[in-house]
């Protein structure tokens, strides 16, 4: 039996209260990486205790496989918990045991026929219905199979409390926006992606994790098969032991590659198509996104996915793809809800997201207070702010315009600042950088200067 963590507890204790209620489809949300297989697990163990039975549904082999070892590892009596892939189990819903409880992981998926051919036809049944993200791209709400929400603890509450890790987030953009298009279901077309993809990501890839996350044991989200091995070459060339896995990847090679990343003898793993929903990884330290995405949902397990906790932590999310200008940092409260929302709003209730600044010359990504850089200390001009616009998002050309004349104001703002001091007066690196520039030294100068002042990150 597990000890359940505080918030964990209370899930279960609103669970209960709700269905005392005479609540018959209840939403449970709580963020990626908070353990809800763990707070599942408890409550089909007090089900079963009570000769209750149990039907869990999913919808990945991967997904039921994990769950079905933590349910075991609880306590739960399996003889009363039938657990299955949503694939089999609407094959044979005529052949099922009515349960007392139906508990649904991702439940996102829930509207789809095959979940509600299930779900339908147990009408008496209580229920659970577990997302970390009640969000769909179609618009539609989970009101049309749940008649309540319990939300869990905000982000910004899980990293304070030392459940989630904090995050640091850049994001040096290898995309042109302008080319992206959509298919039918609102995702971005696979083609259009590859035709925005900038030549050079693949190798800026590689050099941005080698100055932000050297070391840190890496997921790379990429958008086909294709890229998910042009990137891991892209890495191994450059030294840096990567492997690439996917849904074509047979499943005996699979096991093996995420066994010798767990046990750190691979230090990248790119995927397509892999590690998003509920998939258990917890020693990544670095998500680096070559995929871009209009689901919320996908996002945030993309970006969370380097949030395990673990003593003096600090993920490192690399976004190449824009996606932080679609929906805003990852770490940001969120207010969930069952009811349906325009399908072009990209948040969680519809309501406008708030726009975040990337800085021009580190390509760190923060909401803006101040005018300098919380992280390398560059000056800020009104052009960084990005607007986030699920209509009208930034053009190539408008976007390298902004750019270019931001950096050209903050390295005219930088030399002017440190023309009549002297290297004991430079208080951040980008005065230290422009310091160097303005008097010839060399950049090995600027970046000793600053580790003496403590102003490099380790």
């Amino acid at each position: 039996m597990f000890q359940l963590r505080s918030y964990q507890a209370e899930a279960v204790k609103a669970v209960r209260e709700a269905v005392t209620a005479g609540h018959q489809g209840i939403v449970i949300q709580s963020p990626p990486r908070t353990g809800k297989t763990i707070i599942m697990a408890d409550i089909a163990r007090s089900a079963t205790k009570q000769h209750n039975r149990v039907l869990f549904i999913v919808h990945r082999s991967e997904i039921l496989a994990q769950a079905r070892e933590t349910f075991r590892a609880d306590g739960v009596d399996m003889q009363l918990c039938q657990m299955g892939m949503v694939q089999t189990l609407t094959r044979h819903v005529k052949d099922l045991v009515t349960p007392a409880i139906i508990i649904v992981d991702e439940a996102h998926h829930a509207l789809s026929r095959s979940y509600r051919k299930i779900l339908d036809n147990f009408p008496q049944s209580v229920k659970l219905l577990f997302t970390a993200t009640p969000w769909r791209m179609d618009g539609k709400g989970l009101d049309g199979v749940a008649d309540t929400l319990i939300q869990g603890k905000p982000i910004s509450w899980l990293m304070d409390n030392g459940f989630l890790a904090p995050v640091d987030y850049y994001a040096p953009s290898g995309l042109d926006n302008s080319r992206l298009k959509t298919k039918r279901n609102g995702e971005f077309d696979g083609t259009s992606i590859e035709q925005a993809m900038k030549p050079k990501i693949y190798g800026d890839a590689v050099a941005h994790y080698q100055k932000l996350a050297a070391g840190k044991q890496a997921i790379a989200y990429t958008y086909n098969v294709a890229s998910a091995q042009r990137l891991a070459d892209a890495f191994n060339a450059a030294g840096i032991t990567a492997r690439a896995v996917s849904g074509k990847t047979q499943k005996k090679d699979r096991e093996r590659i995420v066994a010798a990343y767990r046990a750190g003898k691979i230090q990248v793993v790119t995927n397509a198509e892999l590690f998003t929903e509920g998939l258990d990884l917890p020693n990544v330290d670095c998500v680096i996104m070559l995929r871009p995405t209009q689901s919320l949902s996908l996002y945030l397990q993309f970006a969370m996915r380097s949030m395990n906790p673990r003593n003096g932590k600090r993920a490192v999310i690399i976004d190449h793809v824009n996606n932080v200008e679609r929906f805003g940092l990852p770490t940001i409260n969120r207010v969930w809800t069952l009811g349906g929302r325009d399908k072009n709003s990209k948040s969680s209730n519809g309501e406008p997201i708030k726009s975040v600044t990337v800085c021009p010359i580190c390509f760190a990504t923060f909401y803006r207070h101040g005018d300098e850089c919380p992280f390398c200390g560059a000056l800020l001009t009104e052009d960084i702010q990005i607007d986030i616009d699920s209509n009208a998002e930034l053009k190539k050309v408008e976007a390298n315009k902004r750019l270019a004349l931001a950096k050209k104001l903050i390295d005219d703002q930088a030399l002017e600042a440190v023309a009549d001091k002297s290297p004991a007066e430079l208080k951040t690196y980008a005065e230290i950088k422009a310091y160097a520039n303005l008097h010839g030294y060399k950049p090995g100068w600027a970046y000793f200067q600053a580790k003496l002042k403590g102003l490099i990150r380790k």
